[in-house]
């Protein structure tokens, strides 16, 4: 599977932006899409993601209630949904997947994703 982000862009504090995360490929062994995102000087860290089986979801707390994160199986695409936006959500955002079905603890590891995209970048600033 291949992986494109997209979306990225320059929003000012308290706006929104929707982040795109494009499936191509042997879509059928993926079981976890997973965001994670890189501010600069730190390290990446887990966002959010979406078990694809019964479209479970999990949520960092830094993000819980302000990022949304939906699917549409017809164009095999991920989005998330940001919202009330911070300058601490300035990160280089990645989508990733994984041929495992992974649960809460399991989805915030990074090693348990096989396939990762380029990266799009959020700068949040007024």
């Amino acid at each position: 599977v291949q992986l494109q982000a997209s979306g990225g862009g320059l929003v000012q504090p308290g706006g929104s932006l929707t982040l795109s995360c494009a499936a191509s490929g042997r879509t059928f062994s993926t079981n976890t899409l997973g965001w994670f995102r890189q501010a600069p000087g730190k390290e990446r860290e887990f966002v959010g993601n979406i078990r694809l089986s019964g479209n479970m979801k999990n949520y960092a707390g830094s993000v819980k209630g302000r990022f949304t994160i939906s699917r549409d199986n017809a164009k095999n695409t991920v989005y998330l949904q940001m919202s009330s936006l911070k300058p601490e959500d300035t990160a280089v955002y990645y989508c990733a997947a994984s041929r495992l079905s992974l649960i809460t603890s399991e989805a915030r590891r990074e090693d348990n994703y096989d396939v990762w995209g380029q990266g799009t970048l959020v700068t949040v600033s007024s």
